[in-house]
């Protein structure tokens, strides 16, 4: 019986990753026959797992949408995510689901096996949310998990990592903190090769391992590793500082751009929005979304680009290829 129910849950994690499985390549993944698959496959359905079946030589099975959700299978790199998610969620990140996030969250939390549970105990406890937006999801979770577990034990970590300018060097660190800030995840640590406080992008991070060696930990020289990796951004030439003169009321602005900028009130209805930004797509699209006259300031390369912008919007007017 213990075989039985842990193939349906193996049937079950595959059907969950692929939208449709010939039957021949199923029964092979589960190493059984066609025979017992489609046995399996019944008491999935049974159970309220909506599967179809196509028959014929080329058939094969799918799970499809039913009428309502029913038990879901997560690997351990998802069910961490996902948690990670619903705290994101829960803390406001977006607006009317904060109560239906912490329900959710404690539902899973709660069947999470100890391990798991740890892990993402350990990246909330470490992560400094640090607003200007969510941060984006390119990073590895299990790079995100083994820096924030290395963050709450004090060890230090060793990794590789790619500089802006594409240098490719070891490093080892006494980790502090994370951020995440704007679209991007940071590790605030203390680098012991250079002997000083840095604060590294962790989509430029590689395999990092715990090294198994405690330390005490260092003052950080700010106030907090958010403040220290927002001084590292405003001397940081590769970001865009932005000013823009808006034709809108301040609230309208400010509701618009949220925590990625502040908004000032400048008379008659006007408003001054500043910024940072690694890419001008960002400010752009946030101007078009205002609906509102406005006047860039500052850097002229947004004015270039919000112009370009407009030649391609205003060839979308026309014929596909018109001069």
């Amino acid at each position: 019986m213990a075989n039985t129910s842990s193939r349906m849950l193996r049937l079950l994690s595959l059907l969950q990753t692929h939208r449709y499985w010939p039957g021949t390549d199923l029964a092979e993944r589960l190493e059984v026959s066609v025979r017992t698959l489609r046995r399996d496959i019944d008491r999935l359905r049974e159970l309220g797992y909506p599967v179809e079946a196509n028959r014929g030589v080329d058939g094969g099975y799918q799970l499809a949408a039913g009428a309502a959700l029913p038990p879901l299978v997560l690997d351990d790199e998802e069910a961490v995510a996902l948690a990670v998610g619903l705290q994101a969620a829960a803390q406001g990140g977006v607006a009317g689901i904060a109560e239906s996030s912490v329900r959710a969250l404690a539902k899973v939390v709660q069947v999470m096996p100890p391990r798991l549970r740890r892990r993402v105990d350990a990246l909330r406890a470490m992560t400094v949310p640090a607003g200007w937006g969510s941060a984006s999801a390119d990073v590895d979770p299990g790079v995100l998990t083994v820096l924030a577990q290395a963050c709450r034990d004090t060890e230090r970590v060793r990794f590789a990592y790619t500089s802006a300018a594409g240098e490719s060097s070891s490093r080892d660190v006494e980790p502090l903190r994370l951020v995440s800030l704007g679209r991007r995840w940071y590790l605030v640590a203390y680098d012991l090769t250079r002997h000083d406080w840095r604060s590294f992008r962790l989509d430029r991070l590689d395999a990092p391992e715990r090294t198994g060696a405690r330390f005490r930990p260092r003052e950080l020289p700010a106030e907090d590793a958010a403040a220290f990796v927002r001084a590292g951004i405003d001397r940081n030439p590769a970001w865009w500082a932005v000013e823009v003169r808006v034709a809108a009321p301040a609230d309208v602005v400010r509701a618009a751009a949220g925590r990625w900028g502040t908004t000032e009130d400048d008379g008659d209805g006007r408003s001054v929005l500043r910024m940072r930004a690694d890419t001008l797509d960002w400010p752009a699209m946030l101007l078009g979304t205002i609906g509102a006259d406005f006047e860039v300031v500052s850097p002229p390369e947004l004015l270039d680009h919000v112009q370009a912008w407009a030649r391609t919007f205003d060839r979308a007017t026309g014929p596909i290829g018109r001069p």
